[in-house]
């Protein structure tokens, strides 16, 4: 019999399963997509019960695909989109409304009730977010308030979509999220980790629907009464998406960080033990703790709410290109940008800047100006904006960035990835497990249950694809994001 990992990626658009072996390497896959609920301008929702039916057929699939037994896998971790959270009986296993999606907006005005009580300052302090509808919270409080019985709340449980996985995969018999997660709700505090009373009181959540909060590598439960899967099997990492990449790509060090370049880029950084929180308008958030380790490590986090978009946008609206891919090509097609800046503002800016009501412009347009040179001012800004992010995480930090590991579909362009290396002035590490989010997670189950001991012999099965180191002057650089600063500047 072999020792296989089974990873559940429960993502915003659908849920993945694959199936990793001893050495590190992914052997099967397999993704169903689910149904995207929009009952409201700004309001998105997922129906839970077709979220778990979704899970269910991926690792149906994955078996089918793999000729693996179920019989063999020794242990099961789950990654998982952050802040989507729900509320259900735990009597009945119903949810009480759909899962409200962390790009929901429908809290902004309780937010904002929250700000003029002055409050953001003790949120921030106690758990490094800032007040908004992205995090898991004001959610809970929303769907008690209005889709809630008060004579129940004794039989809701309440959590992100980590803590209804447990629960549905160990029968009803374990209610337990852990730290990544916990941190993203608004509600643990981050020197304790643990629930906190004054955040609870703050956002009105009664701490008794709460799951119990664990090291990201604890035993979660086993499984019971899942099609699929024989009962028994320790589920032993629960990790969020974000977190999970930057454990997958073996970030372990203060100052190591890594960029998933998707719809919007995500960027992380290791800050180590310490708990930095940010003077730059990031947020703090738990990277892992592990089972035996004292301390927990912290991560700075920001990201851009346009990076892969901004691709899709010349391809889908502007008729540039056919397919993403083909980008890369076009870009290269000429030898810069003649000039042209494009900062992809089309969602407002996000961090550092935090500026809603900003708006995408393009500068410099001459009559010399083609196709190519909007393709190559496109990748510059998807790259000229990670470093803003990175720049304002290096000043928290108080130490130089050590390199950045990056993966996402974006990851696949060379000349991006060069770009990125030139306006950072720092070494680009491109894994050859790109899933790393994937990885984060089976990694995190596999230490749980010892397969790998250590995190270090995780860093030797983690090998780079490629390296991109910088081949642009300090001066070039210096001049080119002093432009680039200009440009943004003129956004808002």
């Amino acid at each position: 019999m072999g020792k296989y990992i089974l990873a559940i990626d429960q993502g915003t658009t659908g849920s993945s399963v694959s199936i990793m072996n001893s050495r590190g390497k992914i052997v099967a896959f397999n993704n169903q997509e689910f149904e995207q609920i929009y009952p409201k301008a700004g309001w998105v929702e997922h129906n839970p019960e077709k979220i778990w039916k979704s899970v269910l057929v991926s690792i149906k699939n994955v078996f089918k695909k793999s000729k693996i037994k179920p019989s063999e896998i020794i242990s099961i971790g789950i990654t998982n989109q952050r802040e989507t959270c729900l509320v259900w009986d735990k009597n009945t296993g119903k949810p009480i409304y759909n899962a409200i999606v962390w790009q929901c907006r429908r809290t902004t005005d309780a937010c904002q009730k929250l700000k003029k009580k002055n409050l953001e300052k003790v949120v921030q302090k106690k758990t490094g977010l800032l007040l908004d509808p992205y995090f898991s919270a004001t959610k809970i409080d929303w769907i008690l308030k209005n889709k809630g019985k008060k004579s129940k709340v004794k039989d809701y449980l309440a959590g992100n979509i980590d803590a209804y996985m447990v629960w549905k995969l160990t029968n009803k018999k374990s209610h337990f999220t852990d730290v990544t997660n916990a941190s993203r709700t608004s509600l643990m505090n981050l020197d304790t980790l643990d629930w906190d009373q004054e955040l609870l009181k703050i956002f009105k959540v009664p701490k008794s629907i709460l799951p119990e909060i664990k090291n990201s590598n604890d035993l979660f439960g086993v499984t019971s009464g899942v099609p699929g899967l024989p009962n028994g099997i320790p589920i032993y990492g629960v990790i969020g998406d974000q977190q999970s990449a930057l454990f997958g790509q073996t970030a372990f060090k203060s100052g190591e960080a890594k960029c998933t370049y998707g719809t919007g880029s995500f960027i992380l950084m290791n800050s180590g033990t310490k708990k930095v929180i940010s003077k730059q308008k990031l947020l703090t958030t738990v990277a892992w703790k592990l089972k035996g380790e004292k301390k927990a490590t912290y991560a700075l986090e920001g990201g851009a709410f346009i990076c892969g978009a901004a691709v899709q946008w010349l391809r889908d609206e502007m008729g540039f290109i056919k397919s993403s891919s083909e980008v890369e090509k076009l870009a290269n097609s000429v030898k810069d940008t003649l000039g042209v800046q494009f900062v992809p503002a089309l969602a407002g800016l996000g961090a550092p800047f935090w500026q809603p009501e900003a708006r995408g412009i393009i500068t410099g347009l001459t009559r010399g100006v083609k196709k190519a040179h909007l393709a190559r001012a496109t990748l510059e800004a998807m790259a000229l904006q990670n470093v803003d992010i990175l720049t304002a995480m290096e000043k928290d930090l108080g130490k130089k960035l050590k390199n950045l590991r990056v993966d996402g579909g974006a990851a696949a362009n060379n000349l991006l990835l060069q770009m990125q290396a030139d306006f950072l002035g720092a070494s680009i590490y491109r894994p050859k497990l790109t899933e790393t989010t994937v990885a984060g997670a089976a990694f995190m189950a596999g230490i749980g249950v010892g397969l790998w001991k250590n995190k270090a012999e995780l860093t030797k099965i983690n090998s780079i694809d490629k390296q991109f180191k910088n081949k642009l002057s300090p001066t070039l650089r210096k001049k080119r994001l002093s432009e680039w600063s200009k440009a943004v500047s003129k956004t808002v």
